[in-house]
């Protein structure tokens, strides 16, 4: 199987100001010195993206953004481009996260846009996926989350998958305490990674990275990071803590 450097990303969602993003940035930067088998990206709120690039550029941390949009430029009142962002020193966008999907109203179609846009700018584009405590409970998680990689990769080109990281999320996961399951998490990861098999083929399959994210914490992580098919971490709460989000990194790097 190919060995996939495991990837953690650090979602702080509309958290923090200026001062704290960057005592943050840089407690996570002196806590992660020579942890370089990892990948680690911090997503701050995007005022404070030129405030943190500054504080992790001489680190191994990676800078990215929470969202963006599809179109390079125009009358967009209050959005953002990949090139924008870029400037600024982004190297990773999230697409599709789960509160983008369900509380702004982003559809598949919109999602996949964000998708092409990033990785025609050269961005690392994370396409996060999942379904809602109602489509679970009605079994439909894996037709839900299969249409969303389905359709959130349909203009994506086989030599651009270097580029992609997949985040599964489940909805009723994020921010409640409760979480998949490994073996939960696991079944969804697998069943995401032979449907990229499907999609491309067997070598994109083997080497696209799969991240979880719902409610990860120091606690949880190691478990999680122990099934052969969960390459990292989306991580919500637990990294606006140095201390938490660093532990996850480690527990990563040991699995």
């Amino acid at each position: 199987m190919t060995k996939r450097t495991p990837i953690i990303g650090g979602n702080w969602k509309m958290n923090t100001i200026v001062e704290s993003s960057v005592s943050l940035a840089n407690a996570v930067a002196s806590d992660l010195v020579g942890c370089g088998e990892c990948d680690v990206v911090v997503y701050p709120p995007l005022p404070f993206l030129q405030a943190v690039h500054n504080a992790i550029d001489n680190s191994s941390i990676a800078l990215g953004a929470q969202n963006m949009w599809y179109e390079e430029s125009g009358a967009f009142t209050g959005e953002t481009s990949a090139k924008m962002l870029k400037d600024v020193g982004v190297v990773s966008v999230l697409a599709g996260h789960s509160e983008r999907r369900h509380l702004l109203g982003e559809t598949n179609e919109i999602v996949a846009k964000k998708v092409v846009a990033g990785l025609q700018e050269g961005l690392q584009v994370v396409l996060c996926v999942g379904e809602t405590l109602q489509q679970r409970e009605a079994g439909e998680t894996l037709p839900v989350v299969l249409s969303q990689v389905e359709e959130g990769l349909a203009g994506v080109e086989l030599l651009q998958m270097d580029n992609i990281v997949i985040a599964y999320e489940p909805v009723w996961a994020i921010g409640t305490g409760k979480m998949a399951t490994p073996s939960d998490a696991q079944e969804v990861h697998t069943t995401i990674r032979s449907t990229l098999a499907v999609l491309f083929d067997e070598n994109i399959s083997a080497k696209t990275r799969i991240q979880y994210g719902g409610s990860v914490k120091p606690e949880n992580a190691t478990e999680l990071f122990s099934c052969e098919d969960i390459d990292g971490a989306l991580v919500g709460g637990a990294s606006l803590s140095a201390d938490s989000f660093s532990a996850i990194v480690k527990a990563a790097i040991n699995s």
